[in-house]
């Protein structure tokens, strides 16, 4: 029983009679409408009944069949036959007062598909708010539930129109919106997307839709469809629509198969040879490559060797069993020699075949294409095609679900099947899907009728007929399928095929033809640019494996494709933009705009951040914010350099400061971690050392003559070093210099300093500020999100323990910095959830003086050298975490790393939020261990004219931002 603000809640559900319910589903249910509507009503009543929520369920129904099912499920029943809907709910209403009722909550009958889950997330919102609370249908027109105190004073106003009405009469209600409880079911679309949630379920609700699916389909508006297609596709995917930039490789063309729409298959004597051979097809591969390919896309005919001794010679000859055996040989050499990824479609497979083909490929295919045997007859398009029996192909897909293959299927449309049959095809994918879990993509592709063969007269899949079988592909797999249309075979205009649900264009090649499809060239991507955005949408990259899929890489990658997965990955498992890379790239390529920027989800947070209303920002919208790809991303920049304006003027700040690392030796094993040594001589490029007390004056010393302000000190957690240690240090800078101001020691040197020293943290950082510490330095932080840490270093403070410590010097009124390191096994939501954590902990203390994006520098990182990491950031996420910072953040100085960046990099994130320059280092070490070649020193100097270059007036400041009492022609700082 629910207990808080909902204690005492009945749940009041008015029931037609079923004689008359559901009038606008005759076409689809015709006599079965009774039937239909009480199946759906025991579904509501026993739902409410189990989830414990209520004190009572009363149906409010004249119909006495109604009557006995309520009663028989537990419920109370109120007779009431003339008042209609509201006259019902009325009625419910009172019955429930007189049995003490504190809390009512109306719900239709025909939510099918309510369950306790949803109950629990209503109620609690309801108990967590005040007053009424409204669910409004998926259409936003109706009212599906409402909660309210059964004394309030508002009459139900179900029907046409009703969620407007019932938020006037109640204007303070809370509002949630809710995809399972916004459906109620009175169109034939309602019906379809409800038995295509409930697919696979059981119980006899699920049953009795799956039953009348595919009438429903074949009865809907088409427009109507492809509405709702466009808005489930936009729950799934957002403002994004993908492609895969690949090269087509028809390793042999030769197909014991003779479909009679082909023009792909030749025979061996119109071919030069069988096969292409490996250089020739590395040659190709290495082309896409420098073209910025990602997708090596291996399309070949069936089994050639089963039907031409010239396909089994040449196999022989050169040592191959089969064409799937030499498949598997040439994957592996483009993989190796060129770093694409293969995407395999080698015709129907055993399991055996598929097995071989998964350490080669980061993803295969096999097109459905129709589920109508009568197509295999004599005079059908597939007759003499023994792989295109359905049968076949169907046993092949199922083999790759055995197997955990990501995988591509999808029909051929237009070659004689009906639209009944396209639905029962859809629904043997989806059944597949569903036991697998393997289908990462659906190609609705038209038919389209090719010079010389069979098939050259019949006429081609028009337009309409396409957009309908995407829509209902959409309605049938669900919000987060790929669907998919190939860009050059469209009979329409590009955007239209958006309009109908997909959010893929497939892979498109800006250096191989089409080789099925010779006579329709692929769109330049720039023309898809244009054409996506003219829809709404931004153009994306993506790789051929899904980024749900490549998450999830123990289960769906072979262990020698994560690798190369890995190195073309971004943040979000889609492919990353460019070869940027952090620490050692020089140039940085501008991202493309794409149009104009959307006016979605992207410019309305922005509008937010910008009229200060980022603090209510979620994890999914900073999430949403790092994903901002072409108009997007632009527009996000330049709100950020915005609000830099606004905040601190055009300025840019910098520090004279020296690094001062005074030992690489650490009994920590961070697997980021190119900078720690062990005590012996490491294998490496730098030896295991450890600086003494006089050593580091001695660096202080030349750091104060070379008008230094700062020295930022940070080692290893060195095996002997305890908390005199850190005490120690700080004695010695200020013996040599009492006005340098020491920025020093990571919250995990805190830590390990206190408890060595039995002392309680804000005991012993008082201790630590009275010898002379000035400042933390924010880092060790990496990603605060556990999971990432446990990855990256387990042994080191937790989230919880790093924060801890960092409010705790700032409650001793130590200030800190704040850093984040990205760009590894981290993705956007761990960024989001690290920025809050920042931003909360400022909103409490506001100890942080400035937030350092670090990007992960891999190259010499050992996670990354054991094919554990990605590469880095891209330029346009390295970038997009300077922007998202500074609208997120509350932070008033945004820090660009110019050794992590570069001096381009620098200025684009100067052009993006930053105000900072950083420090001159004098003697960075840690990232050049990582493989950093950006130098070890950036001259004041350097920082006047990178200020300048950008309009800003350049401004030496202290470590806590104050302006630096030096004078600026100092020549030791130049």
């Amino acid at each position: 029983m629910a207990s808080g603000r909902s204690s005492g809640m009945w749940a009041v559900v008015p029931v037609k009679r079923l004689t008359s319910a559901k009038a606008r589903l005759t076409a689809v249910l015709g006599d079965g409408r009774p039937d239909f509507a009480l199946a759906m009503a025991r579904h509501v009543i026993r739902t409410l009944i189990d989830s414990n929520r209520f004190a009572g369920v009363l149906v409010v129904t004249g119909d006495d069949e109604v009557a006995v099912a309520a009663r028989s499920l537990g419920a109370m029943v109120v007779d009431e036959r003339d008042g209609g809907l509201n006259g019902a709910m009325t009625a419910g209403i009172a019955a429930a007062r007189a049995a003490g009722a504190r809390h009512v909550a109306l719900v239709p009958a025909d939510l099918a598909l309510l369950d306790v889950a949803t109950i629990d997330r209503i109620v609690a919102a309801y108990d967590n708010g005040s007053g009424v609370l409204i669910v409004p249908c998926s259409r936003g027109d109706g009212t599906n539930f409402m909660l309210m105190p059964a004394d309030a004073a508002i009459m139900p106003a179900f029907g046409p129109d009703s969620f407007s009405r019932h938020r006037k009469a109640a204007p303070g209600a809370t509002v949630l919106i809710d995809p399972v409880a916004g459906l109620d079911v009175d169109t034939p679309i309602d019906l379809a997307t409800a038995a295509a949630r409930l697919a696979g379920s059981d119980g006899d609700l699920a049953t009795l839709l799956a039953g009348h699916e595919a009438a429903a389909l074949l009865a809907a508006d088409p427009a109507g469809l492809m509405a709702a297609a466009t808005a489930l596709r936009d729950t799934g995917h957002g403002d994004v629509v993908t492609y895969s930039p690949k090269v087509f490789l028809p390793l042999t063309m030769l197909c014991r198969d003779v479909c009679h729409y082909c023009t792909f298959a030749k025979t061996p004597r119109k071919l030069a040879s069988p096969y292409m051979t490996v250089d020739e097809v590395v040659a190709i591969a290495e082309q896409g490559a420098a073209m910025g390919c990602r997708e090596a896309l291996f399309t070949l005919g069936e089994k050639p060797e089963l039907r031409y001794a010239a396909a089994r010679d040449w196999l022989d000859a050169n040592g191959f069993a089969s064409t799937v055996d030499y498949v598997a040989h040439v994957a592996a050499a483009v993989r190796d020699r060129t770093g694409l990824l293969p995407h395999i479609n080698a015709g129907c497979m055993t399991d055996d075949e598929l097995a071989a083909l998964r350490p080669v490929s980061a993803s295969m295919g096999l097109m459905l294409e129709t589920i109508a045997d009568r197509l295999s007859e004599p005079g059908g398009p597939h007759h003499g095609s023994p792989d295109k029996v359905p049968a076949a192909r169907l046993a092949a897909i199922e083999a790759a679900g055995r197997q955990a293959v990501p995988f591509t299927s999808g029909l051929l449309i237009g070659i004689g099947e009906t639209r009944a049959e396209r639905i029962e095809a859809l629904a043997a994918l989806r059944a597949l899907h569903l036991r697998y879990g393997h289908l990462q993509e659906i190609i609705v592709q038209n038919f389209m009728p090719k010079p010389g063969t069979k098939m050259a007269s019949a006429p081609p899949a028009d337009a309409e007929e396409l957009l309908w079988t995407i829509a209902v592909a959409r309605l049938m797999l669900g919000p987060d399928m790929s669907v998919q249309a190939p860009p050059n075979l469209a009979p329409t205009d590009l955007p239209r095929l958006i309009a109908a649900g997909i959010n893929d264009w497939g892979g498109v090649s800006p250096l191989t033809p089409d080789h099925v499809n010779p006579e329709a060239p692929w769109p330049e991507i720039d023309r898809l640019r244009v054409a996506t955005a003219a829809a709404g949408k931004t153009l994306a990259e993506r790789l051929t494996i899904y980024p749900a899929f490549a998450s999830d890489a123990e289960r769906w990658i072979d262990p020698a494709m994560r690798r190369p997965v890995l190195e073309h990955s971004d943040g979000s498992g889609r492919g990353r933009e460019g070869n940027w890379r952090a620490g050692r790239s020089s140039d940085m390529a501008p991202v493309a705009r794409g149009g104009v920027a959307v006016r979605g989800r992207i410019s309305e947070m922005v509008d937010a951040a910008l009229t200060g209303q980022a603090a209510s920002f979620d994890v999914g919208d900073i999430a949403a914010l790092f994903d901002a790809r072409g108009a997007d991303y632009h527009l996000v920049c330049e709100a950020a350099d915005d609000l830099r304006a606004r905040t601190v003027g055009d300025v840019a700040t910098y520090v004279v400061n020296r690094n001062i690392n005074y030992t690489n030796i650490c009994t920590y094993r961070c697997n980021f971690c190119a900078f720690s040594k062990g005590n012996r001589k490491a294998a490496g490029n730098e030896a295991a050392y450890l600086l003494d007390l006089a050593e580091i004056a001695a660096r202080v010393t030349e750091a104060r003559d070379r008008g230094g302000t700062e020295v930022c000190l940070q080692g290893g957690i060195h095996p002997s070093f305890t908390g005199e240690t850190y005490l120690e240090i700080v004695r010695a800078v200020k013996r040599v210099d009492p006005t340098m101001h020491v920025h020093a020691f990571s919250p995990l040197e805190i830590s390990h300093g206190a408890s060595t020293l039995d002392m309680a943290l804000p005991d012993y950082l008082a201790l630590l500020r009275e010898e002379g510490l000035g400042s933390l330095p924010g880092t060790a932080a990496e990603i605060l999100h556990d999971p990432v840490r446990d990855i990256l270093c387990p042994d080191k403070l937790s989230s919880r323990e790093w924060l801890e410590v960092i409010g705790t010097a700032h409650e001793q009124g130590l200030r800190t910095t704040a850093t984040i390191m990205f760009g590894h096994v981290d993705d956007y939501r761990d960024w989001a959830i690290h920025l809050i954590a920042l931003r909360d902990l400022q909103a409490r203390t506001g100890g942080f003086t400035e937030f350092v994006p670090l990007a992960f520098v891999a190259h010499e990182a050992p996670i990354y050298r054991r094919g554990g990491a990605r590469p880095g950031p891209s330029a346009r996420e390295a970038v997009l975490m300077h922007a998202v910072s500074r609208l997120t953040l509350g932070f008033e100085n945004i820090q660009a790393s110019w050794v992590k960046m570069g001096q381009e990099g620098m200025r684009a994130a100067l052009r993006a939020g930053a105000n900072d320059l950083g420090g001159t280092l004098m003697n960075e070490s840690i990232t050049r261990a990582a493989g950093a070649t950006h130098g070890q020193e950036m001259t004041a100097t350097d920082m006047r004219a990178m200020a300048a270059s950008l309009g800003r007036t350049p401004v030496r400041r202290t470590t806590l931002y104050g302006r630096a009492d030096v004078a600026e022609d100092c020549v030791a700082a130049e």
